[in-house]
């Protein structure tokens, strides 16, 4: 009865710490991040069902079951801990951005005259070093600013460390990958705004950016100022590069209000909007839903910014609100770019649509971010 006795209390301790932790898991960022995939496959499916591209659907299920341990694992590693190796995962993303450059090698169809340099073959899968460095960056802010007051800061000690993050977004930018080095730029100015005890340091660096355009437009390639004075007027600029937005406008215009429904999208079935299940999968989905399906979806992704940030203002410490915030950021970013994209608001720039994009790089991360906002709101708990 003893040796029962004592058994007991162990087995009620179990299953009560096992309570504790189902209790603690955010179901709420899981269940929205489930049908956000959910609605990503449905999209995929109807835009890669013919035979040509029909085995991206597979691929993509793969990929999410890659993405969904790798949530797990950025769930259970304590967030602390990463932010401690920040630096040195920032300089690990760095050397395979410098990998990349020399050694990495142009994807099938690449249409830039071999230019692009932006994936490694490792183990047969294409990886893409620029999606590591987003996780990096944020969590190095995490790591900048994990100082609980503020105040302490000295503006100028931590626009200096701020000023080493220009390194990845440099190199993107060279790839070229314009669009990935602009999302890492506004994800750092957006936690810095945010994150600094004064907004003016931001403010000046804001300034620069904005005057280093002309420098930059001189360093672009012609391909990417095509693409740039297309967005400004397609009558400056050969047809073709117009071509993308204006069959997108045309798909997401022709869904009217309730869309033609599921597999009923001609611009989609006929492949009229090029890389249709990559960069412009919203146009599929505002095709066949129309523009209440794509209310519906803009919804999805407005309800995971504010629990992201509803996490970030319960977190046990700046760290973990930093971690939620740089997130926020990302997710942010990559709707806003993407949809103004396939409206005609924002030049074609190779932006994805979180858990929508047909990619496994993108969706790997954002599922690992993900993971660190689960992360955070976990250890709220105490573990």
């Amino acid at each position: 009865m003893r040796g029962t006795g004592l058994l007991l209390p162990r087995t009620t301790v179990g299953v009560s710490r096992w309570r504790r932790f189902r209790a603690a898991v955010d179901w709420p960022l899981i269940v929205v991040i489930l049908a956000l995939c959910t609605l990503g496959l449905l999209n995929l499916y109807s835009a890669t069902r013919g035979v040509r591209h029909h085995a991206k659907f597979d691929t993509q299920v793969q990929w999410m079951v890659v993405g969904v341990i790798g949530f797990a694992v950025a769930t259970i590693v304590d967030y602390r801990t990463m932010v401690r190796l920040a630096w040195i995962g920032l300089g690990i993303a760095i050397a395979l951005l410098l990998v990349a450059r020399v050694l990495g090698k142009p994807p099938a169809g690449d249409t830039n005259h071999g230019i692009t340099y932006r994936w490694l073959n490792i183990g047969g899968m294409g990886i893409q070093p620029s999606e590591l460095a987003k996780l990096m960056v944020i969590l190095v802010l995490g790591r900048v600013f994990q100082d609980t007051e503020p105040t302490s800061y000295a503006p100028r000690v931590l626009l200096g460390q701020l000023v080493v993050l220009v390194i990845p977004i440099g190199l993107i930018a060279i790839q070229p990958d314009l669009g990935t080095a602009i999302l890492l730029g506004l994800i750092v100015l957006s936690v810095g705004f945010l994150a600094m005890p004064s907004v003016w340091p931001m403010v000046h660096v804001t300034l620069a950016g904005l005057l280093a355009i002309p420098i930059l437009w001189e360093t672009m390639h012609d391909y990417q100022q095509k693409r740039i004075l297309g967005f400004i007027d397609c009558g400056i600029a050969p047809t073709k590069e117009c071509w993308h937005t204006q069959q997108s406008i045309y798909a997401v215009g022709s869904g009217k209000i309730w869309g033609k429904g599921f597999l009923e999208g001609t611009q989609n079935q006929f492949n009229f909007v090029p890389e249709h299940w990559t960069d412009f999968p919203y146009s599929v989905w505002a095709e066949e839903w129309g523009f209440a399906g794509s209310v519906v979806l803009l919804a999805i992704f407005g309800f995971l910014l504010v629990w992201i940030l509803n996490v970030a203002l319960s977190a046990r410490d700046r760290i973990g609100a930093v971690i939620c915030v740089g997130v926020a950021a990302m997710t942010f970013w990559h709707v806003v770019v993407n949809v103004a994209m396939v409206l005609g608001l924002a030049p074609v720039v190779g932006v994805t649509l979180p858990f929508v994009s047909y990619g496994g790089s993108s969706l790997v991360t954002f599922f690992l971010a993900m993971g660190l906002v689960a992360n955070v709101s976990l250890r709220k708990h105490g573990y």
